[in-house]
């Protein structure tokens, strides 16, 4: 036992942070977007999912790990439409049918961001807007009536309006990102913002894992950082690497930059902008905050 703590207590940070296995790579064609949101305890520092690499190595995000079960956001979001009443769309869902919703809402100026295909807090209030306006039931969710309401006030959005080549619009600061230094990471708008003292200094898109491979939610710190690294499990690069929870970090994917919203990680914030997340690296430090949330 005595030479078993003499080792330990030799081995050092640095070692184990050489050692340290990471998670992240490019699902194959057909993932599925990100999971639906999950409760976040903002003092949260590192998921009760990790466990050990088969190799035993610290600091791995098992790929078999199995993510905790996710309370549906919709059971409080809003009112219940009548039961008598075919409900389409709802707030947690995440479909091609929600980002053709998004885009028409756009069209009506309801909306401002660019469609995500996360029906979020975002769409919920146009939907209750339009619905207000226009003498339907204002539950924010979409059932028959408001979907074909909408339709006809609207049309058939293009490839274009369905995907524009444009930046996603960062949200509003979640409260916690307005202190400090913080890389401030929305799902909904699928947007990363760098913080300082409460002010965006830059933002830009990012992706993230899978419903099989989510990326954790709450407030992290960012443990170490990589110029150059790759995936010990998917051997894939994950150049400008910044590690803020066991396996996961944000950091450049090439599939991002090619398929887009089409793919999906295994739980890192892949970021497309090779440049923008080069000047990010040089400017984030190791204990910053990061803060990933809904």
């Amino acid at each position: 036992m005595h030479r078993q703590r003499v080792i330990i207590r030799t081995l050092g940070l640095a070692t184990a942070v050489a050692l340290a296995a990471t998670a992240c790579g490019p699902q194959k064609s057909g993932a599925s977007g990100p999971a639906s949101p999950a409760p976040s305890s903002p003092t949260a520092v590192a998921s009760p999912e990790t466990s050990p690499s088969t190799d035993g190595k610290p600091g791995e995000s098992s790929p078999s790990a199995s993510p905790s079960a996710s309370a549906s956001p919709s059971a409080s979001a809003s009112p219940s439409p009548s039961p008598t009443v075919k409900q389409i769309m709802a707030n947690g869902d995440d479909t091609e049918q929600v980002r053709e919703l998004q885009a028409r809402l756009k069209q009506l100026k309801l909306m401002s961001v660019a469609p995500t295909g996360f029906y979020g807090t975002k769409t919920t209030s146009a939907v209750r807007s339009f619905q207000s306006k226009n003498g339907l039931t204002a539950t924010g969710s979409v059932d028959e009536p408001t979907w074909r309401k909408i339709q006809s006030a609207t049309k058939k959005p293009t490839a274009e309006e369905l995907r524009p080549p444009v930046v996603n619009e960062a949200d509003a600061p979640d409260p916690r990102c307005m202190q400090g230094r913080v890389m401030c990471i929305s799902k909904e708008s699928r947007t990363l913002a760098w913080m300082i003292d409460g002010k965006i200094v830059s933002t830009m898109d990012v992706r993230f894992g899978s419903e099989n491979t989510p990326t954790r939610e709450g407030v992290f710190n960012v443990g170490w950082k990589a110029k150059e690294w790759t995936s010990t499990i998917y051997h894939t690069p994950m150049p400008y690497a910044m590690f803020f929870s066991g396996g996961q970090a944000v950091h450049y994917s090439a599939d991002f930059a090619a398929r887009g919203y089409a793919g999906a990680s295994h739980g890192c914030v892949n970021v497309r902008d090779k440049a923008k997340l080069s000047a990010l690296f040089d400017a984030v430090q190791v204990g910053d905050k990061v803060v990933v949330y809904w």
